[in-house]
């Protein structure tokens, strides 16, 4: 669904794939992400989903966080958003989609296509006749 990329700090280059909300970032071991910078609180960030709107982030009471370079409390997120919490900085994304496999149907239509072609000659032959 949703994706963090961690772009400073010891993980940096990683992903975190978000797939149930809230979502709790710090350093506790009960966080949804766990990250051990400097700076960073056992509780430090929210992701919420807000009904119909949009993936909210909000700073937990006392931690100091920043999107995009502006301090924040409560704040919807945009699709490549950058959350500076501690010593660390996370860009918000969607996951790469899933493509469906369609060959079933594929193979179903080419044999109804060859079964209609097969048809198409049974009736000309017996035409000709």
């Amino acid at each position: 669904m949703l994706q963090l990329r961690i772009l400073s700090g010891k993980r940096a280059g990683t992903t975190h794939g978000v797939h149930r909300f809230p979502c709790v970032v710090g350093r506790s071991a009960a966080a949804d992400l766990r990250l051990e910078e400097p700076g960073i609180w056992d509780k430090h960030l929210l992701l919420d989903l807000k009904r119909g709107e949009a993936v909210v982030v909000n700073s937990l009471p006392g931690a100091l966080a920043r999107v995009n370079g502006q301090p924040i409390d409560s704040v919807a997120l945009r699709t490549g958003d950058v959350i500076e919490l501690g010593g660390t900085q996370l860009q918000f994304w969607l996951s790469p989609a899933r493509q469906r496999s369609f060959r079933a149907g594929e193979i179903l239509t080419w044999i109804a296509l060859a079964m209609l072609c097969l048809a198409q000659i049974a009736v000309i032959y017996a035409l000709q006749r």
